[in-house]
């Protein structure tokens, strides 16, 4: 959200608030992604963050995260794919999980594709898709994860 990094200070809206409190200490964009789309109930497709409704209400809440969610799906879109791959990089190094792990269990489960946003038209789908894929299909042979005898493979540094 760089429009808001921006609003000064007493600024009370709900999405100014998000972007202060929270989704400025998420260093990644990719990460930003996890979380909004962490924040969205399943069942409903309501966005649901304890704090904001209580200062905010439930509704005002749900469409701040809303907003935000597209806005950072917007913002990953926006970035080339060396920029796209650097930012998971950045996702990816916070993690406490082994690379190697995140990057097989992706293959297999596809968690990404939960991160869309609901107002994700179908060719902003297919390039975010796309795009990923390719930079997992990367960050895999760079970390000997896409070998199938990579269990005894040493991890390859990445280049940063």
């Amino acid at each position: 959200m760089p429009w808001e990094r921006n609003n000064a200070p007493l600024d009370r809206k709900p999405a100014s608030d998000l972007w202060r409190n929270t989704l400025s200490q998420i260093p990644s964009v990719f990460g930003r992604l996890v979380f909004l789309s962490s924040l969205r109930n399943l069942n409903s497709g309501r966005y649901e963050h304890h704090g904001l409704a209580l200062v905010f209400g439930s509704m005002e809440a749900s469409k701040a995260l809303k907003k935000s969610h597209r806005e950072a799906f917007a913002e990953w879109l926006s970035f080339n794919i060396e920029g796209q791959k650097a930012d998971l990089e950045l996702y990816l190094s916070a993690q406490d999980e082994d690379r190697r792990t995140i990057l097989k269990t992706w293959e297999k489960l596809e968690p990404y594709r939960n991160l869309l946003p609901s107002s994700a038209k179908d060719v902003e789908k297919k390039l975010y898709l796309s795009d990923l894929r390719a930079i997992l299909k990367v960050l895999r042979n760079a970390s000997g994860a896409g070998d199938p005898d990579s269990e005894s493979l040493p991890l390859q540094p990445l280049d940063r």
